[in-house]
């Protein structure tokens, strides 16, 4: 047998490269295998599924709103993950961010604290000639200057909208807290003295009451807490809320759609946002909050810690149960009588696809309600465009001005007596 030592190198038989190619097209075929199951590329596109009960308002609507009951096309590359959808809302919000044009408005409460909206003018006279205003609540944390409310406000404008958005309680940067407590899942007083200004300034106005993620939750409840609430509501949409939160807790701690580390990096955001305020949530002498609390919070690695040590305190719940069953919309939702357009994605990763027998069992009894389910979306994405970049509107900004011109087109076409909202349009 030949050795190195009698000088002769040895050689490898012509099946080893071969072999070698072979582990190659495998690595390959893995590695797309993978790309193929992560960005969800095999689902087909599809319309959204809709529930609603029969009437004649829901016909007309799904007829008056094409982009209800067309294909919902994300971008091909990356828009069938709803985890990049989401990722992409929470880093970037929108692509080529416009900056609408607007005056910010204070509100002193009764409990001390500065409620705060910004006021954007229509742009344009809406296609009924009426004087429509958008009554918008952000998500979590959010204000008028994220990037995909300032997307919504640009878009609405200029459909003749004039729009008012809330700057929930603690979110804005560079602005102080004036009382002892910051906005909470549910707490509805700041929307409720917007929505009050805004019909005492511009008393011929309708509303159209928009909610995106806990906002949704917060609009819902407003609208059912009180009858009195819904005077001069054209209509209201939600989108990519959850409903309840007491039944969404258990779902947060679980690992699937990787809903535990959306949790811990929600908490994380959030702790944040209350030590910026730490000063004030400690000096103010009617608080609730203690040392020993914000020591909690500094260990918390969930909203659900956050809530208990923080939040539920703000107004005074003695748990956490009882914290989210006041706060959710789910026990009031049913008041609702105006238009209601709720909307979720199927693969939104925060919210459990448990959670969505309320908005579909609550369409199939109420006559004024329908519940879009998109199959792609995620979490307040919706992007939309061809292979790889997103167009700069998405198909939820889209759809809520769509639904919200069909209402307002119902509205001036039926007799006085059946108006949905009490109040006689103009012209």
């Amino acid at each position: 047998m030949a050795t190195l030592n009698d000088g002769v190198v040895p050689t490898f038989g012509p099946e080893l490269p071969a072999m070698f190619d072979g582990m190659k097209l495998a690595a390959v075929a893995t590695i797309l295998y993978v790309i193929v199951r992560c960005l969800n590329l095999k689902s087909p596109t599809a319309p959204p599924e809709i529930s609603y009960k029969d009437s004649l308002l829901n016909h007309y609507l799904l007829k008056a709103c094409p982009m209800l009951t067309k294909e919902y096309i994300p971008p091909l590359l990356w828009g069938k993950s709803g985890h990049l959808q989401t990722a992409l809302y929470g880093k970037m919000g929108r692509v080529n961010t416009p900056t609408p044009c607007g005056v910010r408005k204070f509100l002193p409460m009764q409990d001390g604290a500065t409620a705060s909206f910004d006021l954007f003018e229509a742009l344009g006279e809406h296609s009924t000639g009426d004087d429509v205003t958008m009554v918008i609540c952000p998500g979590i944390g959010n204000h008028s200057e994220t990037n995909y409310i300032r997307t919504f406000v640009d878009h609405s404008q200029r459909q003749g909208y004039r729009c008012a958005v809330l700057n929930h309680l603690g979110a804005l940067p560079n602005m102080e807290l004036t009382s002892p407590r910051m906005f909470t899942y549910g707490c509805t007083w700041e929307f409720a003295a917007m929505v009050t200004h805004i019909k005492r300034t511009f008393p011929d106005t309708l509303l159209a009451v928009v909610g995106f993620s806990l906002g949704g939750n917060i609009v819902c409840k407003f609208l059912g807490e009180n009858r009195s609430n819904q005077e001069r509501v054209l209509c209201c949409v939600s989108v990519c809320q959850g409903y309840s939160a007491l039944r969404a807790q258990e779902t947060f701690f679980q690992w699937d759609q990787c809903r535990r580390l959306y949790n811990f990096v929600l908490a994380d955001n959030m702790k944040k946002l209350i030590l910026s305020h730490r000063s004030s949530l400690l000096s103010l002498n009617s608080s609730n909050i203690s040392d020993a609390d914000l020591s909690r919070l500094y260990s918390a690695t969930s909203l659900m810690q956050i809530d208990d040590s923080i939040m539920r305190q703000f107004h005074g719940y003695e748990s956490l149960k009882e914290y989210y069953e006041k706060e959710s919309c789910v026990h009031c939702i049913h008041k609702v009588t105006v238009p209601l357009l709720l909307v979720n994605s199927s693969d939104d990763p925060l919210i459990h696809q448990s959670l969505l027998s309320i908005p579909r069992t609550l369409s199939e009894k109420m006559p004024n309600v329908i519940f879009a389910l998109t199959q792609h979306g995620g979490h307040l994405g919706f992007f939309e465009g061809d292979v790889l970049f997103p167009q700069p509107l998405t198909w939820m900004d889209k759809v809520i001005i769509e639904y919200a011109d069909a209402i307002c087109h119902w509205e001036r076409n039926r007799p006085d007596c059946q108006s949905t909202t009490g109040v006689t349009l103009s012209g």
